[in-house]
Formats: C-alpha cells, sequence, structure tokens
C-alpha cells in the first residue's frame, strides 16, 4: 500500500495546504521568484515546502505539472521523479542501516561483499570512498554498457579502472552509488527497492515513495521528456537507470512533497526515528574531501551547494539536488528544511533551476530569522546557543589582515601540515609562499605527515605546488637540524591541536623551540584553539622525569591550553630560551569548543574524523596502548572500544549503572579492518556523548579502566595501561582494585599545582 493515514502512524506535523487566501507574508518574494522563473521557460511549474521546528510552515504550488500534450495543473501532491535525490534517501540511508546493524563498515573494501568489483586497481577502495564521491571512478560509463541488461551492466562496471587514486579526487559519479546500491542487495539478500520500503519508507509513514511507482499514482505524477515517442509520466527519465529497470542506486527514486518532509523531520530529530542517533551523526558528520566537504550521502559544501543558498550555514547544514529539478537542504542549526521539486526537464529538457533553489533557500532561511553564518563542520550533536559572535581569527588569520608585516624580510621554515589554513581554506602554505617580502624556504611536518594521511613513519619530500623540501619531523629526525635550517631565520608553527597531552603535535611545538634557541632561529608560533576547550583540566599530571615524545612536559592528559600558550609554558617552565613570539587569536574564548568557532574542522589526523571523537580521545586514547581495540580500523575511532574477549552487554550495562554524566554506552560488535584484532570479530560498546557540557572525557576514560580490571581481571592487560598514562600511583592504585573516585581524588593537589603554574601562561579569557 502506497497510502496509508498519517494519523493511523502516529505522525502529528502539520501537512495541510496553505490556504491562498492568506499567504504568509514572512515569506514575500518567493512568489515572484517561482513566477519569474516559470515566465523565463526555466521550469513548467514546482511545490515548495518549507519545515521548520518540526512543523510545515509553507507548502505551496506553481504553474503545471505538464504543458504537453496537454496543459496540466500543479498541485501539492504532484508525485516527482527525483533523480540524484534518490542517492541520499534510498541508498546511503539503507548503507547506514546496514552499517548500524553490523552487516557493513564504511571502511570495509567493496570486494569483501562483491569480488569482483576488485579488479583492475580497485581492490582498496572503501565503502567511504563511493559514499564521499572520492573512489576515483569516472561520473558516467557508457550508456551502450547498459544495453544488454543488469547483469552485464554490472560487470562493465566491475571492468572500470579508476582514474585518480582513492581520496585523491572528487569526481561526483553515478557509478559510486549504482555499486553502492547493488551493495545494498547482495548484503540484505532484497533489491535496493524492496530493503528501502520495509526499512525506510514504510516505518516513516512514507507510503507515495519509492521505485517503479504504481498506475495509481501516475495520474498525479509529473512529467519529464519523451521517450520512443512517449511522455515519461511515473518511468524514470535517467536513462542508466532506466535501462537497469527502474531500480538503481544512483537514481529511480518517486515521491512527493509531504512525504518528503517526513524524511526531512526525522533527519532533524523529530517523531519516528529510523537511524539510531549516533547512526545519523555517522551519516550527517561533514568530512573534508578535495574542493570540499561531503557527508555519506549528502552534499556538505562543494561546487554542487547552491542550492544551500546564502543564508543557510556552510559546513553545519546539508543537501542534495536532483537533475530533473529537484533538491532539498536540511539545516539543523536552525530546525530547518526547504524541499523544491520541480520537473525542470519538461518538456524540452532544456530548463534550469540552479539559481532559483537558491534564492528559494535564500528566501527560507531569511523568512524564519535564520542569521547569515559562515560556520564550519564540527557542531555534530551540540545544540545551537543563543549568544552570536564574529567567527574566530586563527594567528595566520591576522598575519594575513596585518600583510604579513611580522615577517617581512624573515627567511621561513614553516612546520605544518593540512590543518594549517585560514579561515577561507587557504594552505599556510601558499600564503607565505606567495606573501610579498616574505621568503619561504622550506617546510617541516609532523607525524602523519605534511597532509595529515599516514600512520607511520614519514619521509623527506619535496611540495609538488611549490617545489619546496618537506623535511619530516616524525622520521629519522624528531627537531630540525642545523643542516635543514642552514638558510632559515625563522621557524613558524601553524598545526591543529587535539587538546590532549599525548597528541604529537605539542611535542613537535617543544622540540621546534629547543631547535630555534639551538640554532638562534626565531620561533612564530600562529595560535589555534584548543579544539575541546580552554576551561576544563583533567587527569593526572605526567610523572616528572619521565618525558617522551608522547608525553613531552608535565601536564595532566587534558591540559586545557592553546599551542601558544603551551609554547610560552614550555619555552619558560624548561628555560629553553627561545626567541618566541605568538601571534594570537582574536574571537576565541577558553570556554569555546571547535564548533562555537565559526571555523572549518578538519580532521588533524586520519583517526580523529570528528570533534566528537577529539573530545574522547583523552579518556579512550589512554585505553589503545592494552589489549583493546579502540575503533581504528573501523568507522568509529575512539567511539567504540572492543576486544574478542569482551563481554559488550556485560560492559556496557556496568558502565551506565554509574550514570557518568553526558555519555551512554550501547553494546556493538565490529571487524576492526587494521590495527589491533584486524579481521577479528570482536565485541564492545559504542560510546555515544548526548551532552558535551557535561561530559568529562578522563572521568569516563578512567571509570572505563576500572571497569575493564573490575570485569576482566585475567584478560584485560592492565600493565600497558601507564605508557600513556605516565602516573605511576594512578597505575599501582588502578592494579589494586581502587574505584575511579578513589583515583581521581589522589589527583586533586596536583591539578591544582598545575593550575597555578598554568595561570601565568594563559592568553585568552573567559
Amino acid at each position: 500500500m502506497w497510502r496509508i493515514g498519517l494519523a493511523l502512524l502516529g505522525l502529528t506535523f502539520a501537512v495541510s495546504p496553505l490556504s491562498a487566501d492568506k499567504p504568509d507574508e514572512r515569506f514575500t518574494g518567493m512568489d515572484a521568484a517561482i513566477q519569474a522563473s516559470i515566465e523565463r521557460h526555466e521550469l513548467p511549474g514546482a511545490v515548495v515546502l518549507i519545515l521548520h521546528k518540526g512543523e510545515v510552515v509553507y507548502r505551496k504550488a506553481y504553474g503545471s505539472r505538464s504543458v504537453q500534450p496537454v496543459v496540466v495543473p500543479m498541485t501539492t501532491d504532484t508525485v516527482f521523479d527525483l533523480a540524484s535525490l534518490t542517492k541520499p534517501i534510498a541508498t546511503a540511508t539503507s548503507i547506514m542501516l546496514l552499517v548500524e546493524r553490523g552487516k557493513l563498515n564504511v571502511t570495509d573494501c567493496v570486494a569483501q561483499h562483491w569480488p569482483e568489483f576488485g579488479r583492475n586497481g580497485k581492490d582498496k577502495l572503501t565503502v567511504e570512498d563511493l559514499l564521499l564521491h572520492t573512489s576515483g571512478l569516472i561520473a558516467d560509463n557508457s550508456l551502450s554498457d547498459y544495453q544488454d541488461g543488469k547483469s552485464k551492466a554490472l560487470e562493465r562496471i566491475c571492468d572500470l579502472t579508476p582514474t585518480a587514486a582513492s581520496g585523491a579526487k572528487f569526481v561526483y559519479s553515478d557509478v559510486n552509488y549504482i555499486v553502492l546500491g547493488e551493495l545494498v542487495g547482495r548484503i540484505s539478500g532484497q533489491s535496493l527497492a524492496d530493503f528501502a520500503r520495509a526499512n525506510i519508507f514504510q516505518p516513516l509513514g512514507m507510503n507515495e515513495t519509492g521505485f517503479l511507482p504504481p498506475d495509481s499514482l501516475t495520474k498525479r505524477t509529473a512529467a519529464t521528456e519523451q521517450r520512443a515517442g512517449r511522455w515519461m509520466v511515473g518511468e524514470v527519465h535517467d536513462p542508466r537507470s532506466y535501462l537497469l529497470g527502474g531500480v538503481a542506486g544512483h537514481a529511480g527514486l518517486f515521491s512527493t512533497a509531504d512525504d518528503l518532509a517526513i524524511f526531512a523531520r526525522t533527519l532533524l530529530g523529530h517523531g519516528n526515528q529510523i537511524l539510531r542517533s549516533e547512526t545519523l551523526q555517522l551519516m550527517t558528520t561533514p568530512r573534508p574531501i578535495p574542493g570540499g566537504f561531503r557527508a555519506y550521502g549528502w552534499d556538505v559544501d562543494t561546487r554542487f551547494s547552491s542550492n544551500r543558498g546564502d543564508v543557510f550555514p556552510r559546513g553545519k547544514s546539508f543537501g542534495h539536488t536532483g537533475f530533473t529539478g529537484t533538491s532539498i537542504w536540511i539545516d539543523p542549526t536552525s530546525d530547518t528544511a526547504v524541499i523544491f521539486l520541480s520537473n525542470r526537464v519538461h518538456p524540452d529538457g532544456k530548463g534550469n533551476v540552479n539559481k532559483l533553489r537558491g534564492q528559494v533557500a535564500t528566501i527560507a532561511a531569511t523568512a524564519l530569522g535564520v542569521r547569515p553564518a559562515a560556520v564550519g563542520p564540527g557542531a555534530e550533536n551540540r545544540p545551537p546557543t543563543a549568544e552570536s559572535r564574529q567567527p574566530t581569527l586563527t594567528g595566520i588569520d591576522v598575519l594575513v589582515r596585518e600583510n604579513f608585516a611580522r615577517l617581512k624580510g624573515r627567511r621561513i621554515g614553516l612546520v605544518t601540515n593540512h590543518t594549517g589554513v585560514d579561515r577561507r581554506g587557504r594552505a599556510t602554505i601558499d600564503l607565505l609562499h606567495k606573501a610579498e617580502g616574505v621568503t619561504l624556504v622550506a617546510l617541516f611536518s609532523p607525524e602523519h605527515g605534511i597532509r595529515g594521511a599516514v600512520d607511520e613513519k614519514v619521509a623527506d619530500g619535496r611540495d609538488e605546488k611549490t617545489g619546496l623540501p618537506i623535511y619530516s619531523l616524525y622520521g629519522t629526525r624528531r627537531k630540525p637540524t642545523a643542516e635543514t635550517l642552514k638558510d632559515v631565520d625563522t621557524l613558524v608553527y601553524d598545526i591543529q591541536d587535539a587538546g590532549c597531552r599525548f597528541y604529537t603535535y605539542i611535542s613537535t611545538l617543544g622540540l621546534i623551540l629547543e631547535a630555534g634557541a639551538e640554532n638562534k632561529v626565531r620561533v612564530v608560533v600562529l595560535d589555534r584553539p584548543n579544539p575541546i576547550g580552554g576551561l576544563a583540566v583533567e587527569g593526572p599530571v605526567l610523572d616528572a622525569g619521565r618525558e617522551s615524545f608522547v608525553g613531552w612536559h608535565t601536564l595532566p592528559v587534558r591540559h586545557g591550553m592553546t599551542v601558544g600558550e603551551l609554547a610560552r609554558m614550555f619555552n619558560a617552565e624548561r628555560k629553553i630560551g627561545a626567541d618566541l613570539e605568538v601571534i594570537k587569536m582574536e574571537g576565541w574564548r577558553r570556554g569555546d569548543f571547535y564548533d562555537r568557532t565559526g571555523l572549518t574542522w578538519i580532521n588533524p589526523s586520519p583517526n580523529l574524523r570528528s570533534l566528537t571523537q577529539a573530545f574522547l580521545y583523552p579518556g579512550v586514547g589512554l585505553l589503545e596502548t592494552t589489549n583493546l581495540s579502540v575503533g581504528r580500523g573501523t568507522d568509529r575511532p575512539f567511539e567504540w572500544v572492543g576486544a574478542p574477549w569482551l563481554d559488550g552487554v556485560r560492559f556496557a550495562d556496568v558502565l551506565n549503572e554509574q550514570r557518568l554524566p553526558g555519555v551512554r554506552f550501547v553494546p556493538v560488535n565490529l571487524t576492526p579492518t587494521s590495527s589491533v584484532f584486524a579481521k577479528a570479530r570482536c565485541r564492545g560498546v559504542q560510546i555515544i556523548i548526548d551532552d558535551w557540557a557535561k561530559f568529562q572525557p578522563l572521568h569516563t576514560g578512567i571509570t572505563m579502566a576500572c571497569a575493564l580490571r573490575r570485569l576482566f581481571p585475567n584478560e584485560w592487560q592492565v600493565e600497558k595501561y601507564d605508557r600513556l598514562l605516565v602516573h605511576k600511583a594512578t597505575w599501582e592504585a588502578l592494579q589494586r582494585g581502587a574505584t575511579a573516585a578513589e583515583l581521581e581524588k589522589a589527583w586533586v593537589a596536583e591539578l591544582e599545582r598545575f593550575n597555578a603554574r598554568r595561570r601565568e601562561f594563559l592568553i585568552y579569557s573567559e
């Protein structure tokens, strides 16, 4: 059945048509913009629906659903060929359901589930590569590849060879989603159409959504173009989907504005939920790709984002478009969705609604009081605050504004990686290379390399764009030598830290200061925010005399300082004596987490893929030196902990009984593809942060360690826990069976002493 009364399904949001006699004055300009576009023959008609705070606040039909062979007026219940909206709504959502159910990981190689696909260099392509369009596969293979039926078409896709390395290039590709649609079928045992209907559309009450719409709906379906002398009404417009039988991962879905409102409402956290909150977050988290940001199935900030308009925030909202003239844009920060459905390809394929879709979104956002904001990825599940401030300016932003005056006449050695960018996304390397009066001589890269993509020792190299030498500080050397500094008079440090003592970028910072002092080279630190805030200080202070590259100074695990503040502390307390200058940020307050800065989140290393993971890292990261997987080799690094010997259900029950502030635990079984327990089925727990303001990373991590010691005294290798903890008293007490409260009580005095030391070097106020 395609149509069941919404009341029977318990869905209560308003879907009744707005009265034409009482137009909503807030949306002034909507009628004029759409009517003007219709008069320019850019589309025959459209339906616009705006959802705000769970309610439909605007719903209106414009123009005609067909103009040939006869004119038929558009109605709000018109059924549309959604084209590429199929990708996020049917295909990506189905993939995420399989991930949630443990049938699939986004880090899985596709060939694990479809061996033939691995031919011709595709054996390492992952599900994530396809979801983000970074697989290196072409946009579309020849239409002739589909003429002999689905089986032959899929065989020819298996014969394709990538045109670029995985992750190296963003190419929006229908092939990617044809493969994902087939993957849904192979793993679930159902066609994509059947799986999506049973697991997405029926549970949500989207009863006029699906592939291959029945004859009963064609009388309300918008016409597209002609095929073989007949008008396409209710049959898919996309030629490849048509040749695949009308069901494909990239196109073929039909729906109405009201049904899409149900789906958008679900993504915004209202009403029925088909995905767990953690899975929804995983799906919609912005992820950096070459040239912008995508989420799993969704566009976030790329050249395809024109339907966002001028007001909805960059990086914190997401959406998609369809070739036939459809689009949806969803903004969690304002709890808004804008649905625009048209058949712009009718009657002759020459219509164009790219500009109009953006205008509609801008009118909607302005009417609802959404404030323009160039904010970046990273907010995830943290609710917006009422306070509105100018975005943070980092050290490089301040330098750019000053036209690099403080570096004029200097010969620069730049210590940086992929996180060294200004607020417009321009690399510090490029900015300094082009800066008038500044000579960029050499580059120095920390752990993970200049691009932040390597999880092993890093070799020296040469930057392809500038031709400059890149000296690795995580290979044969850990700090610049006299030879690498022979032409340098100023070392500039610009790297985003993670706010945790054992994250090695701050160890590199300390060694840079030493190299500067030893070689009489000035050191300039371009400051950046502590992403997990500058107020909270947690964990034991590292034992003096036990310093190392993963514990360079006597800091607590969570130090609550910026790299500029740490540089001042290192220089003074270790009596380094470097000629140090910190280029201070503007607009950052100590209480700001990264999502409050207006800066684009960039994963600082391969396994810190979100701000949530950065928050978890100080506590969960302590466990990874033991015989536990902390999620490396899965799509949830530091959000999941497991092992073959672990009883995840029991572990989750004990942790949830502790009622830890702002966090809960769910039993989840995963199979890491790399690192600890690679390819071994592990039982474990998913860690879900419900309230960032209350969440305490170290208290959570220590409580997990105490529970492991109590529940699994013979299985868990507690003796290795001290490698990153570096606090003998805590380690010994943990082995004796002390509680988290007892361990934390022993830190109080030393944290008070650290805070007294720290106060002298702080730059920013609350």
